[in-house]
């Protein structure tokens, strides 16, 4: 006889039958067996007997008794039903002695389908269990050059090391990334206190994750806990109490909400005219006191006498003090070279009572994000591009336009083939390396740029590029003060000398100065009406002057002038760099139909153009510092990007 559990399985099963109808899909479990002969598939393993997350189990393997549940496994045959009866005494057997005997299922692409023990399934998943033993066959999917097989591929690999199950993710190089923020080394065996530790936390992180509604959002668990790890780290997790982890989730779910958003990172592409704003009439009377003047703290990796990057950016500081010293006071917080350094000297500028901080690495985008949490009054912006944050603005410049103008000019004097020197593969990084290539390709239709990277481990760049018998190369755009003998930008090598030519520069103090403004006017809320969720990313190109080109004297007129043309079509926006036929060097056409790449797809590139000879260098290739960019900003070939 059915008991009352029964007809309340059965509300259930027919609530999700209805809105399956009506949302015009299957309302029953799916079927393996429907979906195998779509499916190209490479063979099976056996996994043995496996506790299997009561949440992956997605149907049956066979069309057997599918229609006697609904999609969501609960029964469907009405109480008077010999199958109702059979429902009835499981679930009582259940709750007197709990369900010991392992169905059999199959998993295909992280998905469970069970061949025997529908019922004993239905049962648990109405008990709201989590695991429930089996033995598993695994079903593996032919590999493919598509972002779900990867990603099962990258899971497969997690499985064979750590035994766990329990997550997914929904984007490429996630499960390598979770190894990386725990402290475990690719490919070595996880031991049962680590998988005990992981279990504890995750289901810890679900729990309050799903408690605040994150099954709504278009992301999985396993994205959102990625994320909490990234920004609150691995250490100590496990000693924080439920309630500490509640406050910590709760803080960063604007960025959970971002990350699970559609073009969740909103592209300012232009100043906007707040920047520019004078001072009102009773500003310009009433200029203000020493004590009420914003305090701007600036976090350097590195210091301007050893960083390329970091001289820049104090170069900008000191435009920016010039030109508001009335205003602001500015305050230095350099030599740092780790994240937890970063996170201290956010915590010391805080102390010292800057209202705004640029942290001028995307190595400090962590720390920044939980700095912006832990003070919200605090205006903190990051240098780094495509990246989810709901608390904190981000920043940078469209280097690539300036690269293609440097290309335009290294076609014009090259004999041979042209030297790319880049340093680090992340995002925006292929853009730069493709417009300066095009830029050859424009007035040197043949020549060929050859590419090398200064941040593999043992390589010498340079080197490679002369054996490849070019004399004229790209390099670093700016160099610091410590650096100064070494050359840059576009320059000769070998006998014709090593000066250079010309080089991409950065304007940071333009940046600075016009976002300080913002603040200053008390515009810096009004300026840019975000919506809920979005992410704002400040990519400001040679139009707004933070990006520009400088050449040498020897250059000839015709050509500054040809460039100087070029410069002000970009400028007005009668010319877009990525538009036309442009192919990568599979010969795939990138933009077809001649339409111009999106702002997305220039940031997300992973291609290198047809006259490129080269290639984007894997993770294990590159060097320590190189390895701590792309933590955060790595841009892997394939890799499915954020924006």
């Amino acid at each position: 006889m059915a008991i009352p559990e029964y007809t309340k399985a059965r509300k259930l099963a027919l609530k999700a039958y209805r809105q399956d109808l009506e949302a015009r899909r299957n309302p029953y479990l799916q079927v393996l067996d429907e979906i195998l002969p779509f499916a190209e598939t490479a063979g099976e393993a056996d996994l043995g007997l496996v506790e299997i997350p009561v949440s992956r189990i997605a149907g049956t393997k066979t069309a057997g008794r599918t229609k006697a549940f609904a999609a969501n496994f609960m029964p469907l045959l009405p109480e008077t039903s010999e199958f109702a009866d059979k429902w009835s005494s499981l679930y009582r057997s259940h709750l007197a002695e709990g369900i010991r005997e392992p169905v059999i299922a199959c998993e295909f692409m992280n998905n469970y389908y069970i061949i025997e023990g529908n019922k004993r399934v239905s049962v648990l998943k109405f008990s709201d269990a989590v695991t429930v033993s089996g033995y598993v066959t695994r079903i593996i999917p032919a590999k493919k050059d598509t972002p779900d097989i990867k990603i099962y591929y990258e899971y497969m690999e997690f499985y064979r090391v750590s035994g766990i199950n329990t997550i997914y993710f929904s984007r490429e190089g996630s499960f390598p990334r979770l190894c990386q923020l725990m402290g475990k080394e690719p490919g070595v065996l996880w031991s049962t206190e680590d998988r005990s530790a992981f279990s504890s936390a995750f289901l810890r992180f679900s729990e309050i994750y799903r408690e605040k509604g994150g099954d709504k959002l278009p992301i999985t668990s396993g994205d959102g806990f990625l994320l909490y790890l990234g920004v609150y780290g691995w250490n100590g997790l496990l000693q924080k109490s439920m309630d500490e982890l509640r406050r910590e989730i709760s803080l960063l779910w604007p960025d959970l909400e971002a990350l699970g958003s559609e073009g969740a990172v909103r592209l300012v592409m232009q100043p906007g005219g707040d920047e520019t704003e004078k001072p009102s009439l009773i500003q310009k009377l009433l200029p203000p006191s020493r004590n009420s003047r914003l305090t701007v703290g600036f976090v350097h990796y590195g210091t301007a006498l050893t960083s390329d990057w970091t001289y820049s950016h104090d170069l900008g500081r000191l435009y920016l003090e010039d030109r508001m010293k009335d205003s602001i006071i500015t305050r230095v917080y350099d030599g740092i070279h780790t994240g937890d350094g970063s996170m201290s000297a956010i915590e010391q500028a805080v102390a010292d009572g800057c209202q705004v901080i640029f942290t001028t690495s995307p190595r400090f985008l962590n720390s920044s994000i939980r700095a912006s949490i832990r003070y919200p009054g605090v205006k903190i912006l990051n240098c780094s591009l495509n990246t989810y944050s709901g608390h904190l603005r981000t920043y940078y410049g469209r280097l690539y336009e300036a690269k293609f103008l440097v290309g335009m000019l290294a076609g014009m004097l090259a004999g041979g083939p042209v030297g790319y020197m880049a340093d680090f593969p992340i995002f925006g990084t292929a853009a730069s390396i493709n417009a300066f290539a095009l830029g050859v390709q424009m007035v040197n239709p043949h020549a060929k740029v050859h590419l090398s990277w200064s941040s593999l481990k043992s390589r010498d760049g340079e080197q490679q590029l002369l054996d490849a018998g070019v004399s004229l190369i790209s390099g670093p755009d700016l160099l610091a003060p410590a650096h100064a003998p070494k050359r840059y930008g576009l320059y000769f090598v070998g006998p014709q000398g090593g000066t250079s030519l010309a080089s991409s520069i950065w304007h940071w103090g333009k940046f600075y100065h016009r976002i300080i403004q913002t603040i200053v006017n008390g515009r810096w809320s009004r300026s840019l009406p975000a919506s809920d969720g979005d992410s704002i990313n400040y990519w400001w190109g040679i139009s707004s002057g933070i990006m520009d080109v400088i050449y040498s004297s020897s250059i000839p007129l015709r050509s500054i002038q040809l460039m100087e043309l070029v410069k002000a079509q970009i400028v007005n926006g009668n010319f877009q760099i990525f538009s036309g036929d442009i192919r990568d060097q599979n010969g795939e056409q990138k933009t077809p139909g001649g339409i111009t790449l999106s702002p997305a797809q220039i940031i997300r590139m992973d291609w290198l153009a047809s006259n490129v000879e080269g290639r984007l260098p894997s993770p294990d290739e590159l060097d320590t510092e190189a390895a701590q960019m792309m933590e955060t900003q790595g841009l892997f070939p394939g890799k499915d990007g954020l924006l």
